[in-house]
């Protein structure tokens, strides 16, 4: 179950190719390095997790890649183009999903096509789709008032999904809902990315998320980050909740915690 990337000598396909990315903040007690010097590659349609401690550079890693910020130094390509500013090849999942109060949820759907210049019919079916897709079929018409945490969440994919990203960022998109309603939406993720796959970079620091849900995990250290391992996660697919409780997940789990105390140290309040 346990292969260290790391060791292997063929590199990836380049559909996402990150290479030699620095980032340092300026604070009032001079530069503060987050992120190393971290690359890697990903294939098309892989489901990369990237775990690590909090404060390691997650957030500001996909901020990055989504085009919100910029490296002091190094590049990315997205399928050979660089990556300089946001675009519609790219779309962010975030934490705080952020729908728009005063639209219902078809509505919240449909809002980043409007910038694509699509008809109004197509738009409108595209986030009927997408909503049927994410299990909100018939919640089309609710406002986010009316929606659990956890459907707010299924919009907020939808509304992702909804522009055809070549990409799919996800920032830490379960934490903020209860064990019952993450672990739901866990399996909703790996059934949506088995019917629409697509190429996703999954942002978490919990370990047991990033194994079930991953083809392959990247492991980070501490800031400033850098990449302590590359995992193979050979867990056949489709995934159940029996997976987690194999002997081969536990050691697999135990691997990677070991990994991460080793580099333990106090965290930074920056993401």
């Amino acid at each position: 179950m346990l292969d260290d990337m790391a060791e292997r000598s063929e590199p990836a396909a380049e559909y996402l190719h990150v290479q030699g990315i620095h980032k340092a903040f300026a604070t009032e007690r001079g530069p503060l390095g987050v992120i190393g010097g971290i690359s890697f590659r990903v294939r098309q349609n892989a489901l990369l997790a990237i775990l690590g401690p909090s404060g390691c550079g997650k957030t500001t890693l996909v901020r990055i890649l989504a085009g919100l910020l910029s490296p002091d130094r190094g590049e990315i390509l997205l399928k050979g183009r660089p990556i300089t500013t946001p675009g519609p090849d790219r779309s962010v999942v975030f934490q705080e999903i952020g729908l728009l109060p005063w639209r219902t949820a078809l509505q919240n759907v449909e809002f980043p096509m409007e910038s694509l210049s699509l008809p109004a019919q197509e738009r409108r079916k595209r986030a009927v789709h997408f909503l049927e897709l994410v299990g909100l079929g018939g919640f089309d018409r609710f406002y986010p008032h009316e929606l659990s945490g956890g459907m707010k969440q299924r919009v907020g994919i939808a509304r992702a999904l909804a522009v055809n990203p070549a990409l799919l960022l996800c920032d830490e998109p379960f934490a903020s809902l209860d064990a019952f309603t993450r672990e739901t939406m866990q399996f909703e993720l790996l059934d949506l990315h088995a019917r629409e796959p697509k190429t996703v970079l999954f942002v978490t620091h919990d370990i047991e998320e990033a194994l079930f849900l991953a083809d392959e995990v990247l492991v980070l250290s501490q800031r400033p980050s850098t990449i302590v391992t590359r995992l193979t996660v050979e867990i056949p697919r489709p995934r159940t909740y029996e997976h987690k409780l194999t002997a081969e997940f536990g050691d697999l789990r135990r691997h990677v915690w070991s990994l991460l105390r080793q580099r333990q140290e106090p965290a930074s309040v920056l993401a």
